[in-house]
């Protein structure tokens, strides 16, 4: 086992540059975005992405480059652009969508239904299904006419292209021979056969195939938007989190309570107890234990006092703070790691990419093709009427309905699976990052271990364990006193460590605790307090050396080897007796062990990743069989050490539960959050464990892999059909039954 310290501070290589940030309009579909990527990235010195989920582009630029330059070439590529404000958000497409979805169903299931079965074929039926189906091309279909639009000014063809095509073409071709034609007569049905006849696509109507192609790709499309959405849920969820307020302090000394935007570099402001720290800055007054447990994951809070740094969005836990504000709004630890998670997030799915690289020959192919077919049929003499429905025929069969749903239904298989066992998996993404997975990344807190504090041991004054066998009776003799004591300095305080102490304190007693009275707090170091008319003194070795108590030798010795495994030390002394010492820590998790030999059976290489010190992360990786350990690593540093391990090669997936976590499992291929966690780590990660398992991780990777390979080959399945069907409508063979059944 290895294991690496680190500050986690970064430093951008090319510092000369500064960031840009602006939200964009107009964009339909993942392709948009990767093509104003592609624009941004040609001006000089110029290093911009695209989030496609969020409507926003992040753009690091040099000296001389400025917003309106960036927007310029985002409009002349065809789309909007503007500098973001406080109240800007990204548009909700998944609500879009889903209103189109569900009028699109309800017109579209009568006629694909009428259409498809001559029994139900009224007269007239023809007339009432266009009526239904003109607005499903027209309103449900609007994204994909829209990007048709957009990709065509540009000279560019996608899989909207096609499917814009393709409804199109089966409206227009079904309007003609209705009003042209003999297929507008009262009392014409479809055939119900399935058999090949040649000619059979001349006087047939498609406005099954149009409403059916429209509805399935929506489908396909608001699973999609609505995974998106949720990943973009990560940064309100972070910026969520802050302090909406700020109680300033007025150099008369009087609080005046204000807005968080009006606070500024230098301003004191007041944060009292349990309120959240409102910016970053500097202790100038007061003492207390600040729970940063959702910033930086680790269950035991922070003692501070003046000269102290704390971070904005942590809790106060007891005592009145005066802080001095060091860094506000988008300076703050907190909006770096929100920027850090968006700029993680920006990426496009394989199998869409995919799709694109396919769409980009096939969709021309498709167009020519049915060209070519319109004009042989006229070269041979077929007539116009033959010629036309045989080439409409070749672009109806080769728009893709099937994989619309394709990854869609594989998805759903997998999800509802996933739901059963305790796994949420947000989308094909997800799938797709967890496709060879070699490496799996941890958080300690939370993930390893519990997250919760508990008592793990108890020493006596020469350094002796006491009470090793507490598991068959409440312990005894020095054990208890040590324990009672203990518990009743601590029952005042709502301190993680004192609530430890004082369970396990009323978990072994036998009858009443001591009498306690006179509570005194020692900043920084402990608690003072009158035990059954003793003095009596809480808190760690600084304590003692303070009141001038030295610690045996043999005690220290003890004391330092808990400490160099994580432990926190209390200290308690009664009148002028030492009783010892209580050890308190984060406990491992039961299933992390089996958890971690299962992914090394796999070849899974494992890695701690934790802003604990070394000490206690090397002791967790150790009891459970971690391969490498990086400790002391901050946020930034997180997502750093990922990055490292990805340009060595590796494909790593990242477990974790805090803030701290978010960017890191943004910057991953693949992100599992534990669902005990914090919602910011939730909504940046792919994958969500209901249940505070290692072992469920495992699962995850397991069953991602077996619906990833469903999803390829119903992607497979639904290009061959239609390259198998496309000769089959230029030969004239394709009747509507044939199209219906296809």
């Amino acid at each position: 086992m290895t294991v690496t310290s680190t500050d986690g501070r970064t430093a951008d290589q090319h510092s000369s540059r500064r960031s840009i940030d602006l939200d964009i309009q107009g964009m339909s579909c993942a392709s948009c975005a990767a093509r104003i990527t592609k624009k941004l990235n040609k001006i000089d010195g110029v290093d911009a992405t695209v989030n496609y989920a969020t409507s926003r582009a992040h753009a690091l630029v040099p000296a001389g480059t400025t917003e309106q330059d960036l927007i310029d070439v985002v409009e002349r590529t065809g789309y909007g652009a503007s500098i973001p404000t406080p109240d800007s958000q990204a548009p909700d497409r998944a609500a879009d969508l889903r209103r189109r979805l569900i009028v699109a169903v309800i017109l579209s299931v009568p006629v694909m239904v009428i259409s498809m079965v001559p029994a139900l074929q009224f007269d007239a039926w023809q007339w009432v299904c266009l009526a239904l189906t003109l607005p499903v091309v027209f309103w449900c279909g609007l994204p994909f006419h829209r990007a048709t639009w957009a990709n065509l000014r540009h000279a560019a063809t996608s899989m909207d292209t096609l499917i814009s095509m393709g409804s199109l073409a089966a409206l227009g071709w079904s309007l003609w021979a209705m009003v042209l034609g003999h297929a507008g007569m009262i009392g014409m049905k479809h055939a119900a056969s399935l058999t090949l006849t040649r000619g059979g696509a001349g006087g047939a109507i498609y406005l099954e195939a149009a409403c059916g192609l429209v509805t399935f790709i929506l489908a396909g499309r608001y699973i999609e938007a609505r995974s998106r959405r949720e990943a973009g849920s990560a940064l309100a969820a972070l910026m969520a989190m802050g302090a909406k307020s700020v109680r300033v302090l007025g150099d008369d000394g009087a609080e005046s309570e204000v807005p968080i935007s009006a606070l500024t570099v230098g301003q004191r402001f007041v944060v009292r107890p349990g309120e959240k720290v409102a910016a970053d800055g500097v202790v100038v007054a007061g003492s207390s234990a600040v729970d940063a447990s959702l910033v930086t994951g680790e269950s035991v809070p922070m003692e501070v006092g003046p000269g102290d740094r704390v971070i904005g969005a942590t809790v106060n836990a007891n005592g009145r703070l005066v802080v001095q504000a060091t860094a506000v709004g988008s300076d703050t630890q907190l909006s770096q790691i929100a920027r850090l998670v968006e700029q993680a997030q920006v990426g496009r799915s394989a199998t869409q990419d995919l799709a694109d690289r396919i769409s980009a020959v096939f969709v021309p192919t498709v167009i020519g093709l049915a060209v070519v077919v319109l004009a042989i049929w006229l070269l041979v003499g077929e007539g116009p009427t033959a010629a036309f429905g045989a080439a409409v025929a070749v672009l109806i069969i080769a728009c893709p309905c099937a994989l619309g749903l394709a990854t869609p239904t594989a998805l759903l298989a997998g999800t509802g699976r996933g739901a059963r066992m305790g796994i949420v998996i947000r989308g094909p993404e997800a799938l797709e990052r967890a496709h060879g997975i070699d490496t799996v990344v941890m958080d300690k807190t939370g993930t390893v271990t519990s997250g919760t504090m508990s008592v793990v041991g108890l020493l006596g004054p020469d350094g002796a364990v006491l009470g090793a066998d507490r598991s068959d009776a409440p312990p005894a003799g020095p054990a208890a006193r040590l324990l009672a004591v203990g518990a009743a300095l601590e029952s005042g305080s709502e301190h993680p460590i004192a609530r430890a102490v004082v369970t396990e304190a009323s978990c072994d007693s036998a009858g009443p605790g001591p009498s306690v009275s006179e509570f005194t707090a020692l900043a920084g170091s402990g608690v003072r307090a009158l035990v059954d008319g003793q003095v009596a003194l809480r808190g760690g070795p600084v304590l003692r050396r303070a009141a001038g108590l030295a610690l045996p030798t043999r005690l220290v010795g003890a004391v330092d080897q808990a400490a160099s495994q994580g432990r926190t030390v209390v200290v308690v002394s009664q009148g002028d007796e030492l009783l010892g010492a209580i050890l308190v820590a984060d406990t491992i998790r039961e299933t992390s062990a089996a958890a971690i030999a299962r992914l090394h059976r796999d070849g899974v290489r494992t890695v701690l990743l934790t802003g604990d010190n070394a000490g206690a992360a090397g002791y967790v990786a150790d009891q459970v069989g971690i391969d490498e350990v990086h400790a002391d690593v901050k946020p930034a540093g997180k997502l750093r050490v990922i990055e490292e391990m990805r340009g060595q090669g590796r494909k790593v997936a990242m477990i974790g539960d805090g803030v701290n976590d978010a960017a890191a499992l943004a910057g991953a291929d693949l992100g599992v959050s534990m669902g005990t966690g914090t919602d910011v780590a939730i909504a940046a990660s792919d994958i969500t464990l209901t249940r505070g398992d290692l072992g469920l991780a495992v699962d995850s990777l397991k069953l991602s892999r077996a619906t990833l390979r469903t999803i390829h080959q119903n992607l497979f399945w639904a290009f061959a059909y239609n390259v198998v069907a496309i000769p089959v409508a230029a030969l004239g063979y394709l009747t509507p039954m044939v199209a219906a059944a296809a």
